[in-house]
């Protein structure tokens, strides 16, 4: 196995078109590091329906200039045998360490191989690029990005012709045309590409503006706004998209506004992680703003704090939807399988169609039909797409601009989104949400933790009939299992970018009016305990 190790290494070595990543992996067969070794030539990094992600790393199980330039030849070929050899191709990259590099890496071996590539002018949000892919006629897109990852990481993900993320059997088809291609040094590259000027923003700001139609809400530029772009890049186009929409420039987290990728006030720079919004609560109660909003890194998601409090993603995606449906927006409303029942019931009571989808967003913008097209699609990770027919994917920053109208307008009655969410949980009950996540060292005991499931599921959970039924049956299969009942729902499934098992919990708890909202709550609460104790016992963890 040494042999075997040590053969690898040298072997990529040999191919490693890039200087430092070459050297890295020298000076560690130099100092016989072998445990460093095997877990970098353990195995290829896998492209999923995310595209890549992973630590900034020579070798084959991390991300760097060999890797990226297989991936990008990969890409290619699959292209070219999917009927669009020579067509355009856009790329974008965030402010992430070599995001730059892995772009320009990309374009010139996409360009080797015949395709017309243009890229992104410097670093600027995901949902740009995924606006560009269709706005300029693309075949797909490339965006080198790792998201709300740690650090260390970074990743690139594809978009296909339509603007959305690629979904089964591409990923396969991808990942093997990736393994069919040869030395990274003998990859042919091209200069021959070109970078965009700044009207790729300008027109996606304007495509965002006009969708959310910010004159339908007079009072808007009253509005205080409390803002984190949280060291990513997303500050100068929020900006840029407040200010066409006639609203007050956002007041901004100083320390996190620049990018930043050390990332250096955060854990983890993911606005669902503890503690990562505590400057912009800080800055929100300073200067008294009406609503708090943080973008992640990419600012492909957004989080929402209003009175102090961080609103949960299925409050925001309920929120979102029922505004959308005040306005008279007509479609499907979708959200992933994971994401609360509440949206659902909203758009019913509208008299509008609602989808269920697999989890991630490559899914939920394939929902809806020619009838009913999707107008708005959510998942409980604080992913919304408030204007599909600008950026096919999860969109921050639209979604940013949509919660400011929304507030403004609640703010011309001295209302706030907490308001309305009481609003809602009178007339339709209140849905509460919550998880149970377990971490595991070994993988194993998901599996073994779901066999059990599968063999023994619960037929009760507060008290009152649950059925079961195996979304691995579904099509497309979904590794994950529902147990549905009278005011109670719970999906497990394990997740796909952690080593953790997860139980989506959901109690819908009536409010009555003697008793009222604060009673219902504190049943809720009591609700979700015990059902993260039932399905703690169910999975024997």
């Amino acid at each position: 196995m040494t042999d075997d190790v040590l053969s690898a290494a040298r072997a990529w070595a040999d191919a490693d078109p890039h200087d430092g990543d070459r050297a890295e992996i020298e000076a560690l067969i130099s100092a016989g590091d072998l445990p460093e070794l095997t877990g970098r030539f353990a195995g290829p990094l896998t492209f999923g329906t995310a595209g890549l992600r992973g630590p900034l790393r020579a070798g084959p199980a991390g991300m760097n200039a060999a890797v990226v330039t297989r991936a990008a030849a990969g890409l290619a070929r699959h292209l070219a045998d999917s009927g669009h050899a020579g067509g355009g191709v856009v790329i974008g990259f965030d402010a992430r360490r070599r995001s730059d590099e892995f772009a320009h890496i990309s374009a010139a071996v996409l360009a080797g191989a015949g395709f017309a590539v243009q890229v992104l002018p410097r670093a600027l949000p995901t949902p740009v690029l995924s606006f560009a892919v269709r706005h300029l006629g693309c075949a797909a897109g490339v965006m080198v990005t790792a998201s709300h990852n740690p650090p260390d990481d970074n990743g690139y993900k594809v978009y296909l012709g339509d603007g959305a993320q690629l979904v089964p059997p591409a990923d396969r088809q991808i990942e093997e045309a990736i393994a069919a291609v040869g030395p990274a040094r003998d990859v042919r590259l091209s200069d021959d590409w070109l970078t965009l000027g700044d009207d790729i923003q300008a027109d996606y700001v304007a495509a965002v503006v006009t969708a959310l139609d910010p004159s339908r809400v007079p009072s808007r530029s009253d509005l205080v706004v409390a803002y984190t772009a949280m060291h990513g890049v997303g500050a100068e186009t929020t900006r840029a998209v407040f200010a066409t929409a006639g609203l007050a420039e956002p007041v901004s987290v100083p320390e996190q506004d620049a990018p930043d990728p050390a990332f250096p006030t955060v854990a983890f720079p993911n606005p669902e992680e503890p503690g990562a919004v505590d400057l912009l609560k800080a800055l929100a109660s300073r200067v008294g703003a009406d609503v708090a909003i943080a973008e992640d890194p990419d600012a492909d998601r957004c989080s929402v704090v209003c009175g102090g409090r961080q609103l949960t993603g299925d409050e925001v995606g309920a929120l979102l939807a029922d505004w959308l449906l005040r306005r008279g927006v007509q479609g499907t409303y979708a959200s992933s399988l994971v994401s609360g029942s509440l949206m659902h019931v909203i758009a019913a009571a509208a008299g509008q169609p609602s989808a269920e989808t697999p989890t991630g967003f490559k899914w939920i913008m394939r929902a809806g039909s020619d009838s009913a097209p999707l107008v708005y699609g959510y998942e409980e990770a604080l992913g919304y797409s408030v204007a599909p027919s600008v950026a096919r994917d999860k969109d921050g920053i639209s979604a940013a601009l949509a919660v400011a109208l929304l507030a403004a307008e609640l703010k011309t009655t001295d209302r706030t989104l907490l308001d309305r969410l009481d609003e809602l949980a009178r007339e339709h009950g209140l849905f509460v949400t919550g998880q149970l996540s377990v971490r595991v060292e070994d993988l194993t005991v998901i599996s073994d933790a779901m066999a059990r499931l599968r063999a023994a599921p619960p037929t009760r959970l507060l008290g009152r009939e649950v059925a079961f039924a195996d979304l691995a049956l579904d099509d497309p299969a979904v590794d994950a299992v529902r147990l549905l009942g009278d005011g109670v729902r719970v999906i497990v499934r394990p997740s796909g970018t952690e080593p953790k098992l997860k139980a989506y919990l959901e109690s819908v708890v009536p409010v009555h009016d003697d008793a009222g909202l604060i009673a219902a709550r504190g049943r809720g609460e009591d609700e979700l305990d015990q059902l993260r104790a039932e399905m703690s016992a169910a999975l024997a963890l």
